[in-house]
């Protein structure tokens, strides 16, 4: 793992005043900060999604980032304040490393954490040899224009199509250099899919 670095961050509408922050490993050891991380994705997902809708979920999921191969990255504001939080897991061999998941702090979002994070684990994985990043973008909330309809009629036409009802998180990972790369219709219930977007992270 690379050691932390201090990424500045512009300003933003909630926070006044500019902040740096710094990306270092969680461990097992850091029993709060695993707490905080933990809070952080159980008040991003909850009544938005079927997955951590309750802390203990969210807490599992945080130490399930920390097992052996996995990376697990948080972005410290004042090197003391979780105010994002990262996950990596590797697939195809080494090859594809899935981002799961990604959560900043309701105050910090739309300042860079979230882009800061993603571009420390491209570096992480990318030194480990993986040729693609990859992340799961699920719209169980009629977000998307992929929502509510009979994908299988036309998926190729739906993916090239695609554009948002309300905000929703695809439009951030394309900003950072992603491109929709499929869709699993249904995955969440009928008319709700998962978005595949996915990054070559290789020159």
């Amino acid at each position: 793992m690379i050691s932390g670095s201090e990424v500045p961050v512009r300003y933003g509408s909630l926070v006044k005043e500019p902040i740096s922050f710094q990306i270092v490993d969680l461990t097992p050891d850091d029993a709060s900060r695993i707490d905080e991380a933990a809070t952080l994705l159980h008040r991003a997902f909850i009544g938005r999604s079927q997955d951590w809708q309750d802390l203990e979920g969210a807490r599992r999921e945080v130490l399930e980032s920390l097992e052996t191969g996995r990376i697990s990255r948080i972005a410290l504001l004042d090197g003391n304040t979780v105010i994002g939080w990262i996950g990596g897991q590797p697939t195809y061999g080494g090859n594809v490393w899935e981002v799961h998941p990604l959560v900043v702090g309701e105050q910090y979002r739309r300042m860079g954490v979230g882009r800061a994070l993603l571009k420390d684990l491209e570096d992480l994985v990318r030194q480990q040899g993986a040729l693609t990043l990859w992340a799961g973008s699920d719209d169980e909330n009629d977000e998307t224009s992929l929502s509510g309809i009979d994908l299988y009629a036309d998926i190729p036409g739906a993916i090239r199509n695609i554009h948002t009802v309300q905000s929703h998180p695809y439009e951030f990972y394309l900003k950072a250099g992603f491109r929709i790369v499929g869709v699993m219709p249904d995955a969440n219930g009928r008319g709700k899919p998962d978005i595949f977007i996915a990054k070559r992270v290789q020159p």
